[in-house]
């Protein structure tokens, strides 16, 4: 008999339920009802896509809420709620008469943060992410909340239009992912890089998952070999603990075969093992964790150089754990992680389960001494992002995303305070992590006892000292290469205000000359003389006239009297350092390539875009910073000129594109092409021997008839790697051009370079 829509969202509900139930939190069942049979009223009759009711949603967010990230009552009654502001006639005070303030500041977090972090204008992005980051630092669980929002509608992205999957995958990819990575959401994580890589490289995805399937026998074998062993060592030690196979998420097998540039067979750490152990009374917990290090290695021989204590200085999102990699009894290395109950729990639940042992340890229920984590100190930087964004709405973002999602790195002063500072941070940033002075001031850094320049990237460990000047000013130069959004904020800041001094400068000069040529300074003489030099503001003509970037005439009544209808070629001569004219022409190209072509044909978004031979070049072009090809998986980028740009799904540069613009992003797919040649590049390796150059360009050029461009080639101990650039028509031209080079004799790897 088939369910119907009711007993679908009761026994949802009741799903909810047991979950809450099985949880250690106080038991608040009223209030979880009250909120679910409001949320079901006030959704009453409105569907999904899928066609399901609208209710199923909020209940499966409630359900992640509470089974994923082990959040209590408050959260999961926010979350039946969340969408209730958005999609009905009830507003925020509704539910503070209903619920109470914080259920209701929560829905009201979410609220203003629906609808995507990205809006079509970047001012409107950035202004959606100030408001994402000032909900986050209020109270952190609005962010939780939305995550588990994504990761439903990441679960559910199947019943959407091709483009729409793209934009909402590639946002994902872009910030959510991260972001739970931050906050030690590591499964929710994994399991949104799947998803997002799922819709944009269903292929690749199927192949890595079949690859897995088929493997899965020979891992179990490996895994229960290794195991045994260390069982019975573990259990004589007076252990209770249970060892887990881990394997490793098809996304990070994905990325590793790209950033290698390897096969799968080639990954020797697709799966680790797990040891989660409950802690003896009476023994400090690091103590174990190293006495269980030490049987693993009384069993197996270590691999030194992977050794990774996350015990001691703890990731910023709460991570505890130590790593090692040791070789297996069947020849295999195997990362192995060890981890307490409590630090199993936090690396599975992040921030929530670090916050839920933070307040019992308030309340004397831990007796374990709970410092302020790294992650309370990531929290309060948020603030420093916050306190003086970028006037551009772009670097706002990028610099959001550097300064919360980067990796870190451990840093120390010359009195051993330990400063955590963001990967490929450098001397600089160091210098404005101590204070803002310091960093103003800095001239150069002494790293390990030796001198480097403010560019310097710090590592781990690096011991760091700062000279400073008092005659030292902020330069322009300096935001190239500061990575944190404090020093950013601080030189920009600095920077505005010599530049504030320069121009009341130029303002000056340029108020003496008219002075002492008897002409009135007005708002009219002005504006003239800025349209003259082809400045949009009179402060960049200060400025200018300051700096000596123009030279202003003895006599400026001829400025005064002279046409201005040539102003945009004014404009041209002074963005060129005037006067050369091949630089000229390349302005004036630039400018009539910016007009729309009048016959570039309309793009229905809804649809596939076919991308023609015909069309190409004139409806759409491919983009060097992935160099699609005919055959690959890509998307399209509608231009202001209507044209479409053809990137590779996986192109990185065009991640923000999808995220950023996700009103612009179409779904392509290729017609065949066999007229215009697109550049190709493959990797070759093998053993040397006389002659295997021969047979390679006999393979490309006499077999095949391929076009090649550019060959290099070096040969050392006795092996050989070599890159070959060639001019081909589609991926299936490069795959049969792959496959005959495989089988010259030596040749043991061919791969294609993929930008």
């Amino acid at each position: 008999m088939k369910e119907t829509e009711d007993e679908r969202v009761q026994k949802a509900y009741e799903a909810l339920l047991d979950s809450y139930e099985r949880s250690n939190h106080r038991k608040k069942f009223e209030i979880i009802n009250k909120a679910f049979k409001f949320a079901d009223q006030a959704h009453k009759g409105v569907k999904r896509r899928s066609g399901e009711p609208y209710i199923m949603h909020p209940l499966a967010v409630a359900l992640i809420v509470s089974e994923e990230m082990g959040l209590g009552s408050t959260s999961i009654a926010a979350a039946l709620l969340h969408d209730v502001v958005e999609d009905t006639d009830y507003t925020v005070e509704d539910i503070r008469n209903l619920f109470g303030d914080k259920i209701a500041q929560i829905v009201d977090g979410l609220t203003k943060i629906s609808g995507g972090i990205f809006a079509e204008a970047a001012s409107a992005q950035a202004e959606n992410m100030r408001k994402l980051l000032l909900t986050m630092s209020d109270d952190i669980r609005v962010i939780l909340i939305k995550i588990a929002d994504r990761l439903h509608n990441m679960r559910t992205l199947g019943s959407l239009l091709p483009a729409k999957q793209y934009k909402i995958a590639g946002e994902t990819m872009y910030l959510y992912a991260p972001m739970a990575h931050r906050l030690g959401l590591f499964s929710i994580k994994s399991e949104l890089e799947d998803l997002s890589f799922k819709y944009e490289h269903p292929e690749e995805y199927k192949h890595i998952e079949q690859k897995l399937a088929t493997t899965a026998t020979n891992r179990g074998r490996i895994y229960e070999h290794f195991a045994s062993p260390l069982e019975i060592s573990l259990t004589q030690m007076g252990y209770t603990y249970k060892i887990q196979e881990r394997v490793k998420s098809i996304y990070s097998i994905w990325n590793k075969m790209q950033s290698k540039n390897v096969d799968f067979e080639d990954i020797y750490d697709i799966f680790a093992v797990r040891i989660v152990f409950v802690p003896k009374p009476n023994m400090d917990v690091k103590k174990q964790c190293w006495e269980i290090y030490s049987a693993i290695t009384d069993l197996y021989k270590l691999r030194p150089d992977r050794i990774r204590d996350w015990i001691s200085h703890p990731k910023a999102n709460g991570y505890q754990a130590l790593h090692l990699t040791v070789m297996g009894p069947d020849g295999q290395w195997i990362e192995v992680q060890i981890r307490s109950s409590k630090m199993d729990e936090i690396a599975e639940k992040g921030l929530a389960a670090h916050w839920k042992y933070k307040e019992n340890q308030e309340r004397g229920m831990d007796g374990e001494i709970q410092e302020p984590t790294e992650l309370d100190h990531w929290l309060e930087r948020i603030q420093d992002v916050l306190e003086a964004p970028s006037p551009n709405a772009m670097d706002f973002l990028d610099t959001i995303k550097l300064n919360l999602y980067s990796s870190e790195i451990f840093v120390f002063t010359p009195k051993g305070e330990i400063k955590t500072l963001p990967q490929h941070a450098t001397a600089l940033d160091f210098a404005y992590e101590i204070h803002s002075n310091v960093g103003d001031h800095c001239i150069g850094a002494k790293v390990n006892h030796k001198l480097v320049p403010l560019s310097h990237n710090l590592l781990s460990g690096d011991q760091v000292e700062i000279l400073t000047s008092r005659s030292q000013q902020p330069k322009e130069e300096w935001l190239h290469f500061v990575t944190t959004a404090k020093a950013k904020t601080k030189i920009e800041s600095s920077l505005k205000k010599q530049r504030r001094e320069e121009v009341k400068k130029g303002e000056q000069l340029l108020n003496e000359t008219l002075q002492k040529a008897g002409i009135e300074v007005t708002i009219q003489v002005l504006d003239k003389i800025v349209a003259f030099y082809g400045y949009s503001k009179k402060e960049d003509l200060f400025y200018a006239v300051a700096h000596k970037q123009i030279e202003l005439p003895e006599n400026p009544q001829k400025i005064l009297k002279g046409k201005t209808d040539n102003i945009f070629m004014r404009y041209v001569k002074q963005a060129f350092n005037v006067g050369s004219s091949s630089k000229e022409d390349t302005a004036k190209k630039t400018a009539e390539e910016l007009k729309p072509e009048e016959d570039v044909s309309k793009i229905d978004k809804k649809k596939t875009y076919i991308l023609k031979e015909e069309d190409f070049q004139k409806n759409f072009i491919t983009q060097s910073c992935c160099n699609p090809i005919p055959g690959d998986d890509v998307f399209g980028f509608i231009r202001d000129d209507h044209r479409l740009e053809i990137h590779k799904l996986s192109c990185q540069p065009a991640l923000t594109l999808k995220s950023r613009y996700g009103d612009r992003i179409i779904s392509c797919d290729w017609a065949g092409h066999k007229t215009f040649s697109f550049s190709g590049t493959i990797e070759v390796k093998g053993i040397d021997r006389m002659g295997v150059l021969n047979d390679i360009t006999q393979v490309i050029t006499n077999d095949l008839s391929v076009n090649m461009r550019k060959l290099t080639i070096e040969s050392k101990d006795g092996l050989f790697e070599g890159r070959i650039e060639v001019a081909i028509h589609d991926v299936d031209d490069i795959n049969q051009l792959s496959s005959r080079l495989q089988k010259i004799k030596g040749v043991k790897n061919v791969t294609r370079v993929l930008d």
